[in-house]
């Protein structure tokens, strides 16, 4: 009796909650409700009552109930889910910049957690952890079994306390061990510097609410440091893993004077949107060069597509991630919220970047550049150091010059090798941004003629 009693409830509960989805989603297309699966309905209540009645420990309604729509979204694809109150606020939180945590972006990839990007300035940044990264262990725990909510809310703690991470890392041998010390994570999405003289970097490690405008006020400084212009820009997007689609189009659209920047498609009208540039290049055509990786995800690749079919940037690197689908919030009721994948981003010629990714135009890997031992340049014979070679005509004069201005010549070896050596640091730092400085001052030769 008890059982009928809870079937018959959870069916009126089940009924109503479709009947009020119908309504809402259906409302503009002639007040259509889906046909019911009343037999499909009908199973599920029957689990429902078995868990309640045998498993082996009591659970509540709310709890099972909480769980279902987990599966029903979590089967979906890896990006839509039940937020409840405290993940939703999560969520609020992170896109305005500042959250607790290890600074990384994951999602879930075969039972375990896959690391998108390592966000700038943050703990895992700094301990090593890079985009690929497979983590299998939080501490002695595995991560398979776990859910995505659950092993995110494992990474997160008291600021100043520690974890400690097994990875699996694409060409290691053995699982790699990392401790990394919890802290607030405070993102400044933009960072800016002169690489030479007339030449700019700015670096967006994430998109948020602000991107745009702070983009905006980097953009202004290099001009200011560089006399009211820049000869060309690298605009470094590597291991970004996106965010707000409002800032992926306005920094877009900083860059561009007209057309299409992105547009979305889904089932529902509402997800089909089209984002156009206003008129005004606030970089004023100079030459752009813009840097992405296996890291680069969403919001990224829409900049990097835009700029792409517009033919306003070089793309240099390697093909992103491939993050191509539109996640609606959508606010319920407990203050809980639903993520939900309603709609595809393409590119203004019409790709789609969903699991395919942005192929860079110059396919350029990340490489570490070694020195290599010189000899000792006093052993090495040369043809003034054979007995009775023949000298150059005036040798005796410049002998005596050479003499006499020795410590000017080594003021002037001096120099050289100090501007070597600024030279050699970004080949070894950032080999990747090395070449992107080359090709931009080729580019900005070819648009000067």
């Amino acid at each position: 009796m008890q059982s009928r009693h809870i079937f018959a409830l959870l069916l009126g509960t089940l009924l109503g909650i479709f009947i009020s989805l119908g309504h809402n989603v259906f409302a503009e297309r002639e007040h259509k409700i889906p046909t019911l699966p009343l037999e499909d309905l009908h199973t599920f209540t029957e689990i429902y009552t078995r868990i309640k009645e045998n498993y082996v420990e009591e659970v509540s309604d709310k709890e099972l109930l909480e769980h279902a729509i987990k599966g029903m979204l979590s089967g979906l694809d890896p990006h839509s889910s039940y937020l409840n109150e405290e993940a939703f606020k999560e969520l609020q939180v992170g896109t305005s910049g500042e959250f607790g945590g290890l600074g990384i972006e994951v999602n879930m990839e075969d039972g375990f957690v896959r690391v998108v990007a390592p966000i700038d300035d943050t703990p895992a940044k700094r301990a090593g952890i890079e985009s690929g990264d497979l983590i299998v262990r939080l501490n002695e725990t595995p991560v398979k079994g776990m859910t995505l909510r659950e092993a995110v809310k494992v990474m997160r703690g008291k600021p100043g306390s520690k974890i400690n991470l097994t990875i699996v890392r694409k060409g290691s041998e053995k699982p790699l061990k990392i401790e990394i010390i919890r802290d607030v994570i405070q993102v400044k999405s933009v960072k800016s510097r002169v690489l030479e003289t007339g030449y700019g970097y700015i670096r967006i490690s994430q998109f948020q609410n602000h991107t745009a405008s702070d983009l905006h006020k980097a953009i202004n400084k290099l001009k200011k440091d560089n006399e009211g212009s820049l000869k060309g820009l690298v605009l470094d997007l590597r291991d970004n893993p996106g965010g707000v689609l409002g800032a992926a189009v306005g920094v877009s659209d900083t860059f561009l004077k007209k057309g299409l920047i992105v547009y979305t498609e889904g089932r529902i009208e509402d997800s089909e949107l089209r984002y156009n540039a206003k008129p005004k290049d606030l970089l004023g055509d100079a030459p752009m060069v813009v840097l992405v990786n296996g890291g680069s995800a969403s919001a990224s690749e829409i900049v990097a597509g835009a700029l792409q079919d517009h033919k306003r940037a070089i793309i240099l690197g390697t093909k992103t991630f491939g993050k191509g689908s539109v996640q609606s919030i959508q606010p319920i009721g407990n203050n809980a919220a639903l993520k939900i994948t309603t709609a595809r981003y393409y590119t203004p010629s019409g790709r789609s970047i969903q699991a395919e990714g942005i192929e860079p135009d110059i396919q350029v890997n990340r490489v570490k550049i070694d020195s290599v031992e010189m000899p000792d340049e006093s052993i090495i014979v040369s043809e003034s150091d054979l007995r009775g070679h023949l000298e150059q005509k005036g040798d005796e004069d410049k002998k005596a010059e050479n003499n006499k201005d020795s410590e000017n010549g080594d003021d002037k070896a001096d120099k050289q090798k100090a501007k070597d050596d600024e030279d050699i640091p970004l080949i070894k730092r950032d080999y990747v941004l090395y070449e992107a400085l080359n090709l931009l001052k080729g580019l900005s030769i070819i648009s000067q003629r």
